[in-house]
């Protein structure tokens, strides 16, 4: 679902031309792949600072053409080159600085009135609000298969492994970065999608 909905936000903010698209954080491709069948891709660059989802990406779009970097957000040296950067469940592993570093760098990679696109998990406003998520979240993971041992070991990585900020504080970084338009467009359980337009 996360994946058709970027789609949506590209289609409505970019039209049909054709696109240069950075995905940063790219995992094992699958965004890359589905562009390359939803949209009309002129360039699609893939980052990731994992060699080995790097070299899973590669398999995946092995005919296309693009270009693999291995390098997270954080680390990008683009100059107004995009219309289109996403970073898919990828900077919630940050601290504070580091998170907003990665999103300066996807502005700077954006052309003038450029879309950045990306999801993570976010926290909520209050302890009771966070309690009340995580709860209903492993509710959800039961349902879903997983066993009681994989749902608290995945609970426990909160604030451990991966620091959510709140959908204010999002939105704040955007505005803070120099985006003339920042949006929320998605949220479910904890994850939430945003938007932003440079």
């Amino acid at each position: 679902e996360i994946y058709d909905r970027v789609f949506e936000v590209i289609k409505a903010h970019c039209g049909d031309k054709k696109l240069l698209l950075l995905d940063t954080g790219c995992g094992t491709g699958t965004l890359g792949l589905k562009a390359q069948e939803q949209i009309d891709i002129a360039e699609l660059v893939l980052c990731d600072p994992s060699e080995k989802m790097l070299a899973d990406t590669k398999n995946k779009l092995a005919g296309y053409n693009c270009e693999f970097i291995l390098a997270g957000s954080e680390e990008l040296d683009f100059e107004n080159r995009f219309d289109v950067v996403t970073a898919i469940q990828s900077h919630h592993y940050f601290d504070k600085p580091t998170r907003e570093l990665a999103v300066q760098k996807c502005f700077d990679a954006l052309k003038p009135g450029g879309i950045f696109i990306y999801f993570e998990n976010t926290a909520p406003f209050s302890e009771i609000g966070k309690d009340n998520m995580i709860k209903r979240l492993e509710a959800y993971e039961l349902k879903a298969g997983r066993t009681v041992e994989e749902v608290k070991a995945h609970s426990s990585r909160y604030n451990k492994e991966f620091f959510p900020i709140t959908i204010r504080e999002h939105l704040e970084l955007l505005n803070k970065t120099g985006f003339k338009a920042s949006e929320l467009f998605w949220q479910s359980y904890m994850q939430s999608g945003f938007y932003a337009v440079k």
